[in-house]
Formats: structure tokens, sequence, C-alpha cells
């Protein structure tokens, strides 16, 4: 079993349109970790996503990524906004992922105008960043963010620094909002014209968690489980050409996701998507 490869962007690499997001081992013990992750060489997953704020899983991924380094391509986040702040944070994670070089370091959930302004203004974030590229350890900047403001935000972006990917959400809903859609379909288009990739998250989001609902899942939405809600929510994401998946941040849920990628990709008509959104109750995780 193999999940289709795409071109990530302009960096070269041919990633698996299924990257695993290492969000899902956050909490995982050593055991469930290398379980997790001996997964992706059966699915032949090429990618992984990781973070500094994604509790231990830098260390799990480190770990493991010891003996399959030249298998992956390696990405992971900073939070901080300063130069200090970030050139200290990508030291660590390159320990804790116990390599000399990530293929790409990605400025995590850059939402918000005035931390965008602190981290790609002077002194910023994104100047370690580049001062570690050049130095040859990392080779590849990106960005990252969720929430309805993101695909905007991501625009002003790549129009301040040619970032080489963008990550923000998209699954059903997110097509069907009265804002978000169009500017996912610019942020979208510009990202294609500069050669960034685009990744994706919450293609199985359900909606946010249910009172009375037993939180069993590591997700902090309420996810899609089936297989029959899990495997058209993926085909519909994995249609369209160029974008990738990132895997939602619980075990669990890896297999289905992995399973339903590996299947022919077949882009659900609209009749489905809406009865899976009748169905389940489908709606958005980030309010209106």
């Amino acid at each position: 079993m193999a999940i289709e490869k795409r071109m990530f962007g302009r960096t070269g690499h041919m990633s698996s349109a299924v990257i695993f997001g290492a969000a899902a081992l956050a909490r995982a013990d050593e055991g469930t970790a290398e379980r997790v992750l001996d997964l992706l060489l059966r699915y032949d997953v090429n990618h992984i996503d990781t973070a500094a704020r994604y509790g231990e899983s830098e260390v799990h991924v480190g770990r493991w990524m010891e003996r399959h380094r030249d298998r992956f391509f390696l990405a992971t986040k900073t939070g901080e906004r300063d130069y200090a702040g970030a050139r200290d944070g990508i030291a660590r994670s390159l320990e804790r992922l116990r390599t000399d070089c990530i293929d790409m370091i990605q400025l995590h959930a850059l939402v918000h105008p005035d931390e965008w302004e602190r981290a790609l203004g002077p002194g910023g974030a994104l100047e370690a960043c580049i001062e570690a590229r050049a130095a040859g350890k990392v080779r590849f900047i990106g960005v990252t963010g969720h929430g309805w403001t993101i695909a905007a935000m991501h625009r002003r972006s790549l129009m301040r620094f040619d970032f080489d990917s963008i990550l923000m959400p998209w699954n059903w809903v997110a097509a069907r909002h009265p804002t978000y859609a169009a500017d996912f379909e610019r942020t979208a288009a510009l990202a294609e014209e500069r050669g960034a990739a685009i990744q994706t998250i919450k293609g199985i989001a359900r909606g946010p968690w249910a009172a009375g609902v037993t939180r069993d899942r590591t997700t902090w939405y309420q996810p899609l489980e089936g297989m029959d809600d899990i495997r058209p929510s993926v085909h519909w994401v994995l249609s369209r050409p160029g974008v990738f998946l990132c895997s939602a941040g619980d075990v669990g849920l890896l297999p289905l996701v992995l399973e339903a990628a590996c299947e022919k990709i077949s882009r659900p008509d609209d009749a489905e998507m809406a009865a899976l959104s009748e169905r389940t109750g489908l709606s958005s995780i980030f309010g209106l």
C-alpha cells in the first residue's frame, strides 16, 4: 500500500499526499509513538510535520528518525516571534529531532496582526529562519495557521516574503464559509503562482465537541470517526490537484485516514457531501 506522491511546491521533493501530523504524538508514550511511526513505513508516508509546541512529539520523532532520516521530508515549527527566541528554538528542535538539518521550519500559527508584524519585521523570527537556512540548518521556510482569517493573512505573508509553503484549513464546511472560501482560493492561486506548497488541515473535522460528548480523542475538535465518513472527507480534500492533507492529531484515526488515501481518489459530488453533512452534523470549528 502506498499513498500518491505529489511535488511539494518548488522544493523538488515528492511528498506523500497525506503528511503525518505529529501533533498526534504530543502525549503519546514511547511505545505508542514507535508503533505509530512504523505505520508510516507501511503506507509509504514520507513527510512528517511536527512543532516545538507539540508536547513530546519532536522527541518521539527524533528518536525514531535516527534510523529513517533519509526517507523523510521533516518539518517542524517555531511559535517564537522574535529573532533570539526563534534562533534558540530552532537549535532546540534540531537537538530534539536528532538531525543536523530540518527540511522545513515554519512560523507557527501566525494569525494575529501584531504577532505578524513582530515575526516578519526587523529583529523578528523570520530573520532567525533565514539565518538558519543560510547556515544549512534548515532548507525551506513556511508559515502556518488556522481560523477564518488565516487565508487572508497567508496572502499577506506571501506578499511580504517568498515562503516555500503555507498551511491552512480546508474541508467541506470551509468551502462554504461566506468569506473564507474566497480568501482560500485567492491565496491558493498566489501560492501556486509563487511555487509555494499548499498544506491543509482539519480535513476530517466534524465540529466543536458537543456538550455531554465524551472527549475520547486527542483532537481539540470533534472529528469524524467512521470510514464511511472519513473516506469522502479525505477524498474531497485530496481530489484537488497539488494540495496536501495533514493527518488529524489522534493516533487512533491515523490508520483510517491512510487507508482512505490509499484508495483511488474520486471527488465526492455535492449530493454525497451534503448527505454526509446532514448525517454527521458538520459545522464550523472556528465559530461563525
